[in-house]
């Protein structure tokens, strides 16, 4: 009797240490082919372009108003007919998540599948909408001269772990059914552009995610696989996968898996807007939001978005990325009848900033993807698509701000014209915050404030900022990786005119190890 229940407690602690030692889940192989109709790949992709399209709406009015905490059920989610085709009219920047796929899938069209990361990066930094963050920041860089990978890279883009291309990594799984490292290389052509690191896991997590919803309908085995591209070491592998770890532990209660994640994950060392906010870009947090939502949304199309949107943060990218993936799962007769009437509305309606309209997308998308099949070993005819499934590479490992720890921020919100900034601060890196500002009120011009930076007396860098919002510098000025030291820094405007002024918003200050959560010494300032 006692050698029997010796022998169980040793399998039992085996088990366990055997099930610790494996950090990635087990999970059936996808078999190695897969066949569609032509109808249902249709049927798919429409789903996928449709649900973006719904989910990105639908999460619009709260995007960025619940920072650092969810939205509570009392507050009502707004829906109807018309409601697509008027934000098309009233706010077509909501839709940067689909219009800069859009700009991809047409340089794909014009230039072919094989197009290069430049023509991608000219195409969207001359293009005419608005963007933010990393995408901002990128376009800038080209605009200026640099290409990528080093438009995005961290050193050049404080905003590399930003979302930016995890919400517009949509198209590159849309067009690789079952062909996950096929997306991947085209998310390695793309996402280098505006995004580094995790930035760019972001959109290739989601890209397979896309991938594997044609050829599974297994949530689980979806969020698992999209993942595994992915190196492990990563903060973003580790984000996902406790969230993963938190829903097996909490099955039915998403806002017991959203406080142990804002527990852990939640701090920001990159966007220079939410270091010391509760405002959070990062992707790796908004991706989190969004397996939350096809984790527990339980393949509903409601509950998945109304979660993915009451996570808060980035609450139109993240609804819409889940419905998408649901819609691809699903298919678009699938989509609930409710919101089918919005987006039929707008399905002939040239796309905000395209000259596609969805029912264009919708054949585009599936014209690549049947392309990409049978470049990658499958087979097309007029009734059957095989697919070729791929098994996950794992991509290489990339870490953005190693080194940087954020220790303080100072807001000045002061105008400059004659006189020049000047900083004094300690530590090895700094990002300025500030734009252009018209002291007439004009809308549009095309003037370009020039201005000389020196660190420690030595002219580091001539900074060009446009007033023009759409060519706009999205910071001042950023400098990471000095010596962790005492420096000075001043800005001088070498060709001020008075109907404009340069504000400075604020500074953010990073050291090369952790700020002390209360510090004596001296403060640094700006004269």
């Amino acid at each position: 009797m006692k050698n029997g229940i010796l022998n169980l407690l040793i399998f039992t602690v085996l088990s366990l240490l055997l099930s610790c030692g494996n950090s990635q889940k087990k999970v059936t192989d996808a078999p190695a082919s897969v066949s569609l109709t032509p109808n249902i790949l249709k049927d798919k992709i429409k789903g996928g372009w449709a649900g973006q399209t719904i989910g990105c709406t639908f999460g619009g009015p709260t995007e960025f108003k619940f920072k650092g905490t969810m939205i509570q059920e009392y507050q009502q989610m707004v829906w109807y007919d018309d409601y697509i085709k008027e934000i098309f009219e009233s706010d077509p920047g909501l839709y940067d998540d689909v219009y800069m796929d859009l700009t991809f899938m047409e340089v794909l069209e014009r230039v072919g599948l094989d197009a290069p990361a430049d023509s991608f990066a000219q195409s969207f930094a001359h293009d005419n909408y608005k963007l933010w963050h990393a995408n901002q920041a990128a376009r800038y860089n080209i605009l200026n001269g640099m290409k990528p990978p080093a438009s995005g890279h961290w050193m050049n883009n404080p905003h590399a772990d930003d979302i930016d291309f995890q919400i517009e990594a949509d198209f590159a799984g849309m067009m690789s059914p079952g062909m996950i490292n096929t997306a991947s290389e085209i998310c390695d052509r793309t996402g280098h552009i505006m995004n580094y690191g995790d930035g760019w896991y972001g959109g290739v997590f989601m890209a397979a995610m896309y991938a594997t919803a044609f050829v599974s309908d297994d949530i689980d085995y979806i969020v698992d696989q999209g993942l595994r591209p992915v190196p492990e070491k990563s903060k973003f592998y580790q984000a996902i996968s406790d969230v993963i770890k938190w829903h097996k532990q909490y099955p039915g209660d998403w806002k017991q898996c959203w406080f142990e994640f804002e527990k852990k994950h939640t701090s920001e060392k990159g966007c220079p807007e939410g270091v010391f906010n509760a405002f959070n870009i990062d992707a790796g947090v908004n991706a989190a939001y969004v397996v939350m939502g096809l984790l527990y949304g339980e393949k509903d199309f409601f509950k998945t978005m109304d979660i993915s949107t009451r996570c808060g943060q980035d609450s139109d990218c993240n609804p819409a990325t889940a419905a998408g993936i649901l819609g691809v799962i699903i298919g678009y007769e699938k989509i609930p009848a409710i919101w089918k009437p919005a987006i039929e509305k707008v399905q002939d309606l040239k796309f905000p900033y395209s000259d596609l309209t969805l029912n264009q997308i919708y054949d585009l998308s599936y014209k690549h993807a049947t392309q990409l099949i049978a470049k990658n070993g499958g087979e097309v005819t007029h009734s059957n698509i095989s697919i070729k499934v791929q098994k996950p590479e794992i991509l290489r490992f990339e870490q953005s701000f190693e080194g940087m720890y954020p220790t303080k921020e100072l807001l000045v919100r002061k105008d400059f014209l004659d006189e020049s900034i000047k900083i004094n601060f300690n530590g090895n890196g700094i990002v300025v915050l500030g734009n252009v500002k018209s002291q007439c009120g004009v809308a549009t011009s095309d003037f370009v404030a020039i201005l000389n930076v020196f660190i420690d007396g030595e002219l580091t860098e001539q900074v060009r900022m446009p007033y023009d919002y759409i060519v706009r510098k999205y910071d001042i000025f950023h400098k990471y990786l000095l010596k962790n030291a005492d420096h000075k820094i001043e800005i001088k405007w070498m060709n001020p005119d008075p109907d404009f002024r340069i504000t400075l918003k604020s500074y953010v200050v990073y050291s090369d190890s952790p700020g002390k959560s209360f510090n004596t010494g001296q403060q640094s300032g700006v004269k």
